[in-house]
């Protein structure tokens, strides 16, 4: 069965019910091993080397206060949704207005927001699963009901047949993200041609619009001179949600951004249910120093070639070894099939080699787990050797 709707008797047990995989994983081996330097880390995406320096020149060049306002409360300020602006503009061909910006305290907060400003109790939200593993979270948080439908690993096709089933008249929206976290895969536009055709018909159906929600925090983080697009670009009922924490690898200074099309309908409604949201969500703006940086740290991202580079010797070596894995269009991130059939399991012997992934069922791809190509060329070197013993260990065991 493809679709199952996700039902939960209340909030507080919903919310720790998405997360108990990942909260399982982050207080176990994860925090016993995560500080410890001769640990290969491959279990989520944070940096293991410094910053960029122009980075940091950008965030210093703006902490000198200019003005007696420099530190004051800030909203969504014009110099950082002028540049916003722009971005989207020059990405998907349209005339975006600076007024459709929302900026927030990272994609976290985009997601939260976006979803708490569309969403009623009586909604029905849609995600693709393997998904990030807080999109179930919230959608809880907003009060809806999340519906998931399965894709298939390693490659994570759009396939609407299978979601067309997950679209009722309580459907209000259908989260998409690409490049795909976990499997790497990037969207094609062909693919969003036909969710767009199919939520169109559906909206017609219904007689109310079925959003896109589209993650697109790692659209800069792709290989092989490969074109991102975004539905934003077909589908005018899209809200688009960006971290800059990814092509900065920088995911503890918080800024990001919701934000639709200029075709959008009814958007100064929107905009008015939006800025009203960020509000009860928390004052989730982003602090007043990165959005005076924003207009220099815009440009900068994160080395690709490096990362490509990683994903061609890592995945070399984990194949010659037996093991099968996806090959990622973009993303930092690779799914490799576990040995064993329980993937705790088998993260468990990787960690007492001094390796830590992913579990795979923390990302509901059980059998599976996940390693991400943010680790240091040390760590991809030392831990090509740890797969190696932690593989032969389960194999012999088993």
């Amino acid at each position: 069965m493809a679709v199952t709707t996700v039902t939960s008797p209340r909030r507080a047990d919903a919310l720790r019910q998405t997360i108990a995989p990942f909260l399982r994983f982050f207080t176990g081996a994860y925090d016993k091993l995560e500080k410890d330097p001769d640990t290969a880390n491959f279990a989520v995406g944070n940096p293991h080397e410094f910053a960029m320096p122009g980075y940091v020149d950008a965030l210093r060049d703006n902490l000198e206060p200019r003005n007696k306002d420099w530190y004051a409360y800030k909203l969504s300020e014009p110099e950082a949704t002028s540049v916003v602006a722009r971005t989207m503009s020059e990405l998907t061909g349209l005339d975006w207005d600076p007024l459709d910006v929302n900026m927030t305290n990272g994609g976290f907060a985009a997601l939260a927001v976006s979803l708490r400003t569309l969403l009623e109790p009586t909604d029905e939200a849609v995600f693709l699963s393997p998904p990030w593993f807080f999109y179930e979270q919230l959608i809880v948080a907003a009060d809806a009901t999340p519906v998931r439908v399965k894709l298939e690993l390693p490659d994570c096709p759009i396939d609407t047949a299978l979601i067309e089933p997950a679209i009722t008249p309580r459907t209000k929206l259908l989260i998409l993200n690409s490049p795909h976290n976990p499997s790497g895969r990037v969207v094609s536009l062909d693919e969003l041609n036909a969710l767009a055709e199919l939520l169109t018909r559906k909206s017609n159906e219904y007689g109310h619009p079925i959003y896109i929600v589209s993650d697109e925090p790692y659209r800069r983080i792709v290989f092989d001179d490969r074109a991102f697009h975004s539905p934003a670009e077909v589908y005018p009922n899209t809200i688009v949600t960006y971290s800059y924490g990814k092509q900065l690898l920088a995911p503890g200074m918080r800024i990001g951004y919701f934000t639709w099309p200029p075709n959008m309908p009814n958007r100064e409604k929107l905009r008015d249910d939006a800025f009203v949201t960020q509000f009860a969500a928390g004052y989730s703006f982003p602090n007043a120093d990165l959005q005076h940086a924003l207009a220099e740290i815009e440009p900068q991202c994160i080395s690709i070639a490096a990362l490509e580079a990683r994903r061609t010797k890592l995945i070399g070596a984990m194949r010659e070894m037996g093991f099968e894995t996806t090959w990622p269009q973009g993303t930092f991130y690779v799914m490799a099939r576990s040995p064993l059939a329980d993937d705790e399991a088998f993260a468990a012997i990787l960690a007492r080699h001094k390796v830590l992934v992913l579990p795979g069922t923390v990302v509901e791809v059980p059998g599976w787990f996940r390693i991400s190509l943010t680790a240091s060329d040390k760590m991809v070197d030392d831990g090509i050797e740890g797969f190696r013993a932690a593989f032969n260990e389960a194999r012999a065991g088993a």
